[in-house]
């Protein structure tokens, strides 16, 4: 099988995007990991496909990690999703629907950026202390999309994401699906920098959408900061995450801007 594939990245971010409108694409899990292998495929954190929509979007977003399994959101791919998409139509969109596992996001485009409106966050818990990699941490929780786990730490450039991050990532607290791990520092009042170690990656990536969502919105729940609120990320990219809290611990109108760049374009034989 020959594929045509564009590649794309997003903060650092970077995706396998496949056009499959007329569902003649059905890769399996080790195709998608093999596309994804740094070695001997693409490489990627993550593949993306464009499909048509079946519940009132314009296109639907099926989004897999890079271990083959696929994931309910990806707020970094869904930006490069909006931007692919337009680009298919000659750059002449100004707002698309598309649908996800994680629900209805919207994407507006703005001179290469691209802002997307996300789901309502769900499940948030603040300060739960638990048991990680033999020292007790105080993290926080929320479902942007995916599972995030957040850690507040002073020393960020050190903090030991591998070893931390994959014992929150497979810790019994979020079982059975696991979790995304980040971990934060406060820059200023309306900006942080953050790490992700990110679930099916098992590595961490130089950016990842829905953590940067995870992590400014705990900074808004510990801190009060109001949006938007500016992530660096790994990749040195700076991300503008909005939102609206109408009620406590409630969010609507969570929005992420950022860049959504074109890498290249190929084929590949599977």
């Amino acid at each position: 099988m020959t594929l045509n594939f564009t590649k794309m990245n997003g903060a650092g971010n970077d995706f396998v995007m496949l056009y499959n409108r007329d569902l003649s694409l059905a890769l399996t899990k080790d195709q998608i990991e093999k596309l994804c292998d740094r070695h001997r495929g693409i490489g990627a954190d993550g593949l993306l496909c464009v499909e048509p929509a079946t519940d009132g979007g314009d296109f639907k977003m099926r989004y897999y990690n890079a271990d083959g399994g696929e994931a309910e959101m990806c707020g970094n791919g869904a930006r490069c999703f909006g931007r692919f998409v337009n680009h298919l139509h000659g750059d002449s969109l100004s707002k698309i629907r598309f649908e996800t596992l994680a629900g209805m996001i919207s994407a507006e485009f703005e001179a290469g950026q691209v802002r997307i409106n996300m789901s309502a966050p769900q499940g948030l818990k603040l300060g739960e202390t638990l048991p990680v990699a033999g020292t007790n941490l105080s993290v926080h929780s929320v479902n942007t999309g995916v599972p995030h786990a957040v850690v507040f730490v002073e020393d960020l450039e050190n903090v030991p994401v591998r070893e931390w991050g994959a014992a929150l990532r497979y810790h019994e607290a979020f079982q059975p699906k696991g979790t995304n791990a980040n971990f934060a520092k406060v820059l200023a009042a309306d900006s942080i920098a953050i790490r992700t170690y990110e679930r099916g990656v098992e590595d961490e990536t130089l950016a990842c959408g829905t953590g940067m969502v995870a992590c400014a919105l705990i900074h808004h729940e510990l801190t009060g900061a109001a949006s938007p609120i500016s992530v660096l990320v790994k990749g040195g990219d700076t991300l503008r995450i909005g939102f609206t809290e109408y009620a406590p611990h409630e969010y609507t109108d969570v929005t992420l801007f950022g860049p959504a760049d074109f890498v290249f374009q190929g084929t590949v034989q599977l």
